[in-house]
């Protein structure tokens, strides 16, 4: 017998790396079935049925929920981002500026409007506002005071997010324009802010989705039957119908808006990841 023959050969035991790796998605696939079984199974189909789809109540909304609520949804969002944009531009320019003043007023705003609830900045706008100066009138009745409040909630963000973008443009983009003969503003309007702007579509993008959810405060404003928005509009039909069936119709309403958004913005993050890359 030689020495090779009197070896004892090692035996494998357990699982590769791989093996046990499959075997642990399994098993979380497998929890996850058997959660999602024992919730269907545990629910109340049936009252759930009645009281949130009742196909005649879904029926009334109809076109209503669409020419009117989806469409004054979408106009609230558009005029807000319109004006949160153009303010959070003028915040973020503020906020970079040399002057002390400046930079202390955006800080100072910034940190107010972000930490307070959207709900008391709608109650001020329409409200506070109309109190203190009685004589001031919003253009637009409701979709200028929609306008504004939803500009102000978003504004805050939007400058930090701005002021975010234009620091990650290379500062040799600044100094080469100057070389050229660009002044600073000229330079800062024409190559820093498209530049910037490039950069941040995305989480601006997420601000516009946002939004369209915040519209759903335009019921704290008081609005005419014609002015009423998704949720209002769903609130109004449910307490008629004491049936929850329109609520849930205006969601789906939302869905559709919010799902395509939410695709937009991973493509385009998608697509800044792909030339940051190369």
């Amino acid at each position: 017998m030689t020495e090779t023959d009197t070896q004892i050969q090692p035996r494998k035991t357990g699982l590769t790396r791989r093996q046990k790796r499959r075997l642990s998605r399994a098993a979380q696939y497998a929890v996850f079935v058997a959660a999602v079984v024992a919730f269907a199974a545990a629910a109340d189909w049936g009252r759930l049925k009645n009281q949130f789809a009742q196909a005649h109540i879904a029926e009334q909304m109809f076109p209503d929920v669409i020419t009117v609520a989806l469409k004054n949804t979408v106009l609230y969002t558009l005029s807000g981002f319109v004006v949160g944009l153009a303010l959070g531009m003028v915040i973020a320019l503020m906020r970079l500026s040399s002057v002390g003043p400046y930079r202390w007023v955006a800080g100072i705003y910034i940190e107010i409007f972000r930490g307070l609830p959207a709900l008391l900045i709608f109650i001020f706008v329409g409200v506070g506002v109309p109190l203190a100066f009685p004589d001031i009138q919003y253009p637009g009745g409701t979709y200028g005071k929609v306008a504004v409040a939803l500009g102000l909630v978003s504004a805050a963000y939007m400058a930090e997010t701005i002021r975010a973008g234009i620091q990650a443009v290379p500062k040799g983009q600044m100094e080469a324009a100057r070389s050229l003969g660009f002044s600073p503003a000229r330079a800062m309007i024409s190559i820093i802010i498209p530049q910037a702007f490039r950069i941040i579509l995305p989480p601006l993008t997420n601000e516009l989705v946002l939004l369209f959810k915040d519209s759903s405060l335009v019921l704290f404003l008081g609005v005419t039957l014609e002015e009423r928005e998704l949720s209002k509009f769903g609130n109004d039909l449910a307490s008629t119908t004491a049936n929850s069936t329109p609520i849930l119709v205006a969601g789906l309403c939302y869905l559709l808006i919010t799902i395509p958004l939410g695709f937009v913005v991973r493509r385009m993050e998608s697509n800044s990841t792909k030339e940051a890359i190369r």
